[in-house]
């Protein structure tokens, strides 16, 4: 993808595929108002509006190159795995935030030689006709977190509230997040309710949003 036309189009297929803009926002790796604003100016299930002269400030990270090929995904996962290794001495347990996050989580697993466990985050059934109140969960088909230190990984951060959300998730089911890690960082976050973040890449935005 590389351009707005790009995404526009990728952004009206995932919609027509039934997908709810926190899903597309998470596909895309974009927030849910750039999601949002993809959607209505691809006029999907609607009447085609007139494309907005801004739109939102973001920044897309495309990692499909890694994402499709298991031997990137696989030393990109383990330099992730890296960044954590130092972080906690009883940390048995990787938790990997759905969708994206989970694969690399898996490798990061492997590296480190923990479990796995995965989160599907309340964005996912976010879309703009609902409250979003409904909780995220973790899955029954992985490990559980039974008062476990753990890390956390995804594939990016945009707003930094799905990470927020899981960390807060896990202290609920009485765990205790040691550190997290992202390929890409869009705010340049050091830690989420006192946990570490580490990235790979961190994305900097230079000039005001008036530039």
């Amino acid at each position: 993808m590389k351009n707005i036309d790009d995404l526009v189009e990728s952004a009206a297929d995932l919609a027509e595929r039934g997908l709810s803009k926190g899903e597309i926002a998470d596909e895309l790796n974009v927030s849910r108002e750039t999601a949002s604003w993809l959607v209505e100016r691809s006029g999907t299930g609607a009447e085609p509006k007139a494309a907005p002269t801004g739109g939102p400030h973001d920044i897309h990270v495309d990692w499909s190159a890694i994402g499709r090929d298991s031997s990137r995904l696989h030393h990109v996962g383990s330099a992730m795995a890296d960044l954590l290794s130092k972080q906690g001495e009883d940390v048995d347990l990787t938790i990997g935030i759905e969708k994206a996050g989970a694969p690399i989580a898996t490798t990061v697993a492997r590296e480190l030689d923990t479990d796995l466990g995965t989160y599907a985050p309340t964005k996912h059934q976010w879309d703009d006709d609902d409250s979003g109140t409904n909780d995220g969960t973790f899955s029954r088909n992985f490990a559980q977190i039974r008062n476990r230190d753990c890390y956390v990984v995804d594939d990016t951060i945009t707003s930094g509230s799905t990470m927020t959300e899981t960390v807060e998730a896990i202290r609920e089911q009485g765990g205790n997040p040691v550190a997290c890690v992202v390929l890409a960082d869009k705010r340049g976050l050091e830690d989420v309710q006192g946990v570490p973040v580490y990235s790979l890449l961190q994305v900097i935005r230079v000039g005001s949003d008036d530039e």
